[in-house]
């Protein structure tokens, strides 16, 4: 698939999305790959980014770059289950903040449809 294409998918789920991203009390990010994923500002703050868009543009592995390594495989299995079996669960999880800290949250996450790709959805409460 190319990478333009994911672009766009990415940039009109984030425009439909817009007014619950920016009111919503819990942090959210959509992922559909390392390189097209978005979030609200209440996400990228928990974890030390200074705005949505920054966090955005980080580069590499999302387990990696984001996740404590003993919740690298919960949350790994809970995205396989919402992409193979289109089940929504629930999680803790403990992130990595760009300060090297880590914020331990419950994560629900659900299986969303966008112009013919699946992406995964991420409420998260700290």
């Amino acid at each position: 698939m190319d990478h333009q294409h994911h672009d766009d998918v990415v940039r009109g789920l984030q425009e439909q999305l817009k007014p619950i991203l920016a009111s919503s009390g819990q942090g959210i990010y959509v992922y559909l790959d390392d390189d097209h994923k978005f979030c609200n500002d209440m996400f990228a703050k928990l974890l030390g980014y200074e705005s949505a868009e920054k966090w955005a543009g980080t580069q590499g592995s999302f387990p990696e770059l984001f996740v404590d390594e003993k919740s690298q495989g919960t949350l790994i299995d809970a995205y396989r289950d919402a992409m193979e079996k289109m089940v929504a669960s629930t999680v803790s999880i403990t992130w990595k903040a760009k300060t090297n800290e880590t914020v331990t949250a419950s994560v629900i996450l659900v299986p969303i449809a966008y112009q013919g790709h699946l992406l995964a959805l991420h409420f998260v409460s700290a």
